[in-house]
């Protein structure tokens, strides 16, 4: 497994710091030839991204999607598979001697009413699984991604000269549910086809500019686990607590009593999170219920803080129903999505690729955050992997947000949208100069 030993967590963090060589232009001559490629390609990218933004499709229901990006990557020139570990896509152009390198794009959307404005907005409605209407939006930027891919995929079938060895690009499914990723894997991603000798992705940022990336080595994005307990009680009536075992407030001094697990158990500079999301109980003012229900996110960076924390939730909550003489709670922890762990060497590269093409300014070091990705199961399968922020928003907009004393409508938001011409051409030139920089041409 690549990740560090979590003794060594501190010493991975430092790795963001790092002076990768992005600091080091590269030649000009790829530069030109990409914006001239783009200066004839462009449009019909944008013009991919509108429709695919217009027709989300929720995490498991991405078929039509993957229709759509088979059909554009087998008119490139890929050798297409679709089905792969649900609606996931795979196309591979193999293209002389050198490495396998995997780029990867996720195509769910959420279930999200889009309130952006914007003339190409989602109007999709569907019924979830609990029945409700909900709205459809690609609010997470994948309609980004995978235009983008494709957009890389002409450059790559049309441009043969400008790289050797075999590219390997997938369309994952499912990535909001943190399931795409092992979905893939288990159906023989790394089997059935070219086992990659890196991968890549990137992610789209609201708080970036456009035509501005970012770079992170180590660390970036963090293990996700969701956590149900079922706090135990026994019931009764309001006027007469002392014949009762009082769930509710079991929970209510479980949940200070979790905030104690990062404040007080783990080493101080050991990033963790544990949020109480969700606490039900009770169904009438004067009635003592039988039961009260929490929900939690709990996040963390190294798989032993992350085993650490869980074994501390469920001594806590024991301890809790222990103190009240109530019945053992039931714990039940949800394995999601692992953290994410930029291979150091890599990143490197594609540091100084990316920046090599949009300059050095513009290829900048990021923050990790404690957000989830389950690109990071590729690295836990043994690949070296490297995921780069990629700006969305004009700085005039910012800017404005900025004046008025507001963040920028976060991911995920009904009022996300990054501006698509200069996000795309930005996009594409950095892949196609990561792939140029780990596929390259042998003198």
């Amino acid at each position: 497994m690549p990740h560090p030993p979590t003794a060594g967590l501190a010493a991975a963090l430092l790795l963001t710091a790092l002076p990768f060589a992005a600091n080091a232009a590269a030649p000009s001559a790829p530069g030109v030839a990409i914006d001239a490629w783009l200066d004839d390609n462009l449009a019909g990218v944008v013009e991919l991204y509108k429709e695919l933004h217009q027709t989300p499709e929720l995490s498991y229901e991405e078929e039509a999607t993957g229709n759509r990006l088979a059909k554009q990557w087998r008119a490139a020139g890929f050798d297409v598979t679709q089905g792969v570990g649900g609606h996931g896509v795979v196309g591979v152009l193999e293209n002389g001697d050198g490495p396998t390198l995997m780029l990867r794009c996720d195509t769910d959307a959420l279930p999200v009413i889009e309130d952006t404005g914007v003339p190409y907005a989602s109007r999709v409605r569907t019924t979830d699984k609990l029945g409700a209407v909900v709205g459809v939006m690609h609010a997470c930027g994948h309609d980004i991604h995978m235009a983008n891919m494709t957009g890389v995929v002409r450059w790559a079938a049309a441009n043969r000269d400008s790289w050797s060895g075999t590219l390997m690009v997938i369309a994952q499914p499912a990535e909001e549910r943190g399931a795409g990723a092992k979905a893939m894997l288990a159906d023989g991603l790394f089997a059935r086809f070219p086992r990659p000798d890196y991968a890549v992705a990137l992610h789209v940022a609201a708080d970036y500019p456009a035509g501005q990336a970012g770079y992170l080595a180590g660390y970036s994005q963090a293990n996700v686990d969701s956590v149900d307990i079922a706090v135990k009680g026994r019931g009764g009536h309001g006027a007469y607590p002392h014949t009762t075992a009082d769930p509710v407030v079991i929970a209510a001094k479980l949940v200070l009593d979790l905030q104690t697990i990062v404040s007080r158990e783990l080493d101080p500079i050991e990033p963790a999170v544990i949020t109480v999301g969700s606490i039900h109980g009770g169904t009438k003012h004067n009635i003592i219920s039988d039961e009260c229900k929490l929900q939690l996110t709990v996040r963390s960076y190294s798989p032993q803080v992350r085993q650490q924390i869980a074994d501390a939730i469920i001594r806590k909550a024991k301890a809790a129903a222990a103190s009240a003489n109530a019945p053992e709670p039931e714990v039940d922890i949800s394995e999601g999505t692992p953290s994410l762990y930029n291979d150091p060497k890599l990143t490197e590269r594609v540091a100084k690729a990316v920046g090599g093409v949009l300059g050095p300014e513009n290829m900048t070091p990021s923050k990790p955050t404690m957000g989830g990705e389950d690109f990071s199961r590729y690295g836990i399968a043994g690949v070296p992997i490297c995921m780069f922020k990629l700006g969305t928003i004009p700085q005039e907009r910012l800017d404005q947000y900025a004046a008025a004393g507001t963040p920028p409508p976060s991911l995920h938001s009904a009022k996300f949208y990054p501006a698509p011409k200069p996000t795309l051409a930005t996009g594409i030139k950095s892949m196609t100069a990561i792939v140029r920089e780990l596929l390259p041409v042998e003198n």
